[in-house]
This record gives C-alpha cells, structure tokens and sequence, in this order.
C-alpha cells in the first residue's frame, strides 16, 4: 500500500515535466503538433468527400447539416485553442458552403496550430472554468478539443455513408 502511494505520488510530482520539457516521447508540446496535423489533414478529406451541394444535409431534423458540422468543428476548436493560448477566436464565416467551410476549417485548424506553438507550460497547467461548474486544466481543455473534432469527424463519415460516399481511409 505504501509503495502504490508513493508511486502515485511520484506521478503527480513528475507529471508537470512531461508537459514543461520532459523526454521527448513524454513532451505532450512535441508530440502534439504532428497529431494536430494529422487531424487536419484527415477532417479536410472527409469535408472535401462530400459534393457541394449536400452540404446542406442532414440524416435527420435533430442534425446539423454537413456545412453546419464543419463550422462548428472549426469553432470548437478555435474557441478551446484562443482560451488557452489568450489569443482571439477566428470569427464564424456566415456561409455554411462547401468552399466556404472548408477554407474556415483549414484557418481554424492553422490558428491552432499557431495558438498552441505559444502555448506556455504555464497555460497548460492552468485552472479554466468549462461547463456545468467544472474545471480543466489548458492541458484537458485541448485534448477535450483534439477528441471532440475526432468525435465530429466521425459523425460527418456517418454522413458520407448515408449518402453511400465512402469515408477516406482513416489516418494516425
């Protein structure tokens, strides 16, 4: 019993290097940005697989449409990365067209890109307030928006495949 807590202690001591500086294969700032790209590149070719002009549907009433899901992918993300980094949120587009989301998709995942490279291990500790009273630290608070784009990503396939498109091939 006293091992296992002095292990968990140990944990919660050196946790904070792996985010400021840690080993390489440990340095969630190292690590992440090739994920980030790879995300990127994935949710771009699942907005480009569905034609223009189905980007208005949806499988059912309670749905966004396809153009409405790829704006808020982009929103999310540039919400969550801005709060973090304390930079300013890209502003919506007011179209929800194919041209129209994919370029707003591309900038938001660009900015965050940019957003988190200034990141500090600082803001990455930090305490943020998010919904329904909870906190989450700058660190959480990316990686609830790296898994909510993968979340969304997979919705828009559920899309494609409705309309009998094939998904492109999944990427890590």
């Amino acid at each position: 019993m006293k091992t296992t807590i002095m292990a968990l202690l140990a944990a919660l001591v050196l946790a904070p290097i792996s985010i400021a500086g840690g080993a390489p294969e440990n340095d969630f700032k190292a690590l992440f940005p090739k994920h980030w790209q790879v995300s990127k590149d994935f949710t771009l070719a699942v907005a480009e697989a569905m034609p223009a002009d189905s980007y208005d549907f949806k499988p059912n009433p309670q749905e966004m449409t396809f153009g409405e899901l790829m704006i808020h992918i982009a929103q999310s993300n540039s919400e969550a990365f801005a709060r973090v980094a304390a930079t300013k949120e890209l502003e919506p587009p007011s179209g929800k067209d194919k041209q129209t989301a994919i370029k707003f998709l591309s900038d938001s995942f660009d900015k965050c890109a940019k957003d988190f490279a200034v990141t500090t291990p600082e803001q990455l500790n930090k305490m943020f307030d998010i919904p329904q009273g909870r906190h989450a630290t700058g660190l959480e608070v990316l990686w609830w928006a790296f898994t909510d784009t993968a979340h969304h990503r997979g919705q828009a396939e559920v899309y494609l495949r409705v309309k009998n498109i094939t998904p492109p091939h999944y990427r890590f």
